[in-house]
């Protein structure tokens, strides 16, 4: 039972995730992209702290460790992350935009040993990390005569948002600080929205609250909120617990699929023969990136199996 508990909630979390791409692109219909991802992390921020009060003895952060852990969460994980991925997903399909992401556990790799020279990478890693960036590269289709297309840069910033999110998640883990991770998300996702108002403000984007009262644009907020965020991130960290860091990693090759789905009910986007070249090779290039942890994790699976059948 357990088995299937785990695996429901896992498909919860891809088809959450997957479907946040397509209420992003719903909502930029009425707000200025940064805007729209500050006010998403205003309104999940103040139900994480609320959770945060709620489940830890302390939630506030302590010392200059756990303000440096927050400080990198609000700049890299939340701010620079979701300002890249909402200005970019203004020119790019939901479905694109996901496969783009889904490069993250790619890159968080390559970052964590390009900051560990001791660790480096194989040649087959190598070429993992080739083969996803290669994936970006044929998913965005840039035309030599014209490689600032709109479609084309929109891709590229949702790379870099996945670059951002890659070297938080690095970061963070180097920074070994034993914090409540309800606590530093809450924290995280407060700072990164202050951040992103002020590089609203910097950008001049219009503020029209008039838009915001749409039925449509208050469903996208209040889905990108309440449960893409706060629910999504509760339900990722029970299944970082239950399921380990390699095997959650895969909730990115199959978020894409809801994406998709729901991109073309919703939305009426169509994928190409491009984006889907494009996510296998990045699917491959994850693969061959994490190819010895696979095999562990699988190798740990049929021993489990073993164990049951005896």
């Amino acid at each position: 039972m357990g088995r299937y508990r785990t695996l429901g909630l896992f498909l919860a979390l891809a088809a959450i995730w997957g479907t946040a791409f397509v209420a992003i692109s719903a909502g930029l219909a009425y707000f200025p992209p940064v805007l729209f991802a500050a006010v998403r992390y205003d309104v999940a921020g103040l139900v994480m702290l609320g959770y945060a009060a709620y489940a830890v003895d302390d939630p506030i952060p302590r010392g200059r460790a756990e303000w440096a852990l927050v400080a990198v969460g609000a700049t890299l994980l939340i701010a620079a992350y979701h300002a890249f991925l909402f200005v970019g997903q203004q020119h790019t399909t939901a479905a694109a935009a996901s496969i783009v992401v889904s490069l993250s556990p790619v890159l968080t790799t390559g970052f964590a040993r390009a900051l560990l020279p001791s660790d480096a990478l194989s040649p087959v890693g190598v070429a993992g990390v080739l083969l996803g960036l290669a994936g970006v590269v044929v998913v965005a289709s840039p035309s030599r005569s014209d490689l600032l297309a709109a479609d084309v840069v929109a891709t590229f910033l949702v790379f870099a948002a996945a670059a951002s999110f890659a070297l938080g998640s690095v970061l963070t883990r180097r920074l070994e600080v034993d914090m409540p991770i309800e606590s530093m998300e809450a924290w995280s996702m407060l700072g990164g929205a202050a951040l992103m108002h002020v590089g609203s403000l910097a950008l001049g984007e219009p503020i029209e609250p008039g838009e915001w009262l749409h039925l449509e644009a208050v469903g996208a907020l209040a889905y990108l909120s309440l449960v893409a965020s706060a629910v999504g991130f509760l339900l990722y960290f029970e299944l970082l617990e239950r399921l380990g860091a390699v095997e959650i990693n895969m909730v990115s090759y199959v978020a894409p699929v809801f994406a998709t789905l729901f991109g073309w009910l919703y939305l009426g986007e169509v994928v190409d023969a491009a984006t889907a070249v494009g996510f296998a090779l990045i699917a491959v290039g994850f693969v061959l990136v994490k190819r010895r942890a696979i095999r562990a994790e699988l190798g740990h699976a049929g021993r489990g199996r073993s164990s049951e059948g005896d």
